[in-house]
């Protein structure tokens, strides 16, 4: 079964689940830069009026949603490794959107993320 349920669609959805957390992570970031500070009640009614907050909890209830699609056809030992997909997709966007810094450090990472992704496919 392990071998056979990381099928082409399966690793698609894998990968779009990742891309919707990762998402999510940005729209959070926009409502936490757009919503004044959160020391008030004003602040925490401004950021429940943020549209960036809730594109941000739209993106995590389809995520979820589709994580649970996921888990009927993947072993949860083989899908769940695939959610770190959003430990380089989020910096390599922040980077980009906010110009955070990418690290040597980093980059290790990723390919040591990348490598055993590669491996769990297999």
């Amino acid at each position: 079964m392990a071998g056979s349920a990381l099928t082409p669609v399966n690793l698609v959805m894998l990968s779009g689940f990742a891309l919707l957390l990762a998402a999510g992570q940005f729209m959070f970031k926009f409502a936490a830069q757009s919503s004044p500070s959160l020391s008030s009640l004003q602040g925490f009614v401004g950021l429940a009026l943020s549209p960036w907050l809730w594109i941000a909890l739209t993106l995590y209830g389809t995520a979820t949603l589709l994580w649970i699609f996921i888990l009927q056809r993947v072993p949860l030992s083989l899908a769940y490794p695939f959610s770190a997909l959003g430990f380089v997709i989020v910096p390599v966007v922040a980077w980009l959107v906010f110009h955070e810094p990418l690290t040597l450090r980093y980059g290790l990472g990723v390919a040591l993320i990348l490598g055993g992704l590669f491996v769990l496919s297999r």
